[in-house]
């Protein structure tokens, strides 16, 4: 691991965002919480949740870090027949929290995958990718 001993901590923020695309009866499932097996949003956004507290525990010489507030966001998109998702990683250390947020994104999107694969086996995750980060010495950063 990269030694971060000597930096400062400061506030850290992460946002990430990707999709997942689908045919329209698996989105219309995913929208009347038709899943067969449960609310397929709700348990996407626990997952990223987890998965965003358990990065360090999967990606080799990744830092541990101390959440300090992780949100996942879940929006349908009846226009594009996909799930829209955007995970907000924070805390207050020597290393950025961009892992983890983007762990969370894939997590999340990962999730409704497999609650929805029974009907829909051509469900495809696209975009995933960092959207903002702030803190540490290089700063703010969003993507254009």
């Amino acid at each position: 691991m990269v030694d971060v001993g000597g930096k400062r901590e400061t506030s850290r923020l992460a946002r990430a965002a990707g999709s997942i695309f689908m045919q329209p009866e698996t989105l219309a499932r995913i929208r009347e919480g038709s899943a067969k097996k449960g609310d397929v949003i709700g348990i996407a956004r626990i997952a990223a949740i987890q998965a965003s507290k358990r990065t360090g525990e999967l990606i080799p010489l990744c830092h541990p870090i101390a959440l300090t507030r992780v949100a996942a966001e879940f929006t349908v998109d009846d226009a594009a027949n996909a799930v829209h998702c955007e995970v907000t990683a924070e805390c207050f250390g020597r290393t950025g929290v961009e892992m983890e947020a983007l762990t969370a994104v894939t997590v999340g999107l990962l999730t409704i995958y497999d609650m929805c694969k029974a009907v829909d086996r051509g469900m495809r995750i696209d975009d995933v990718r960092l959207i903002e980060k702030l803190g540490g010495k290089s700063g703010h950063w969003q993507a254009p």
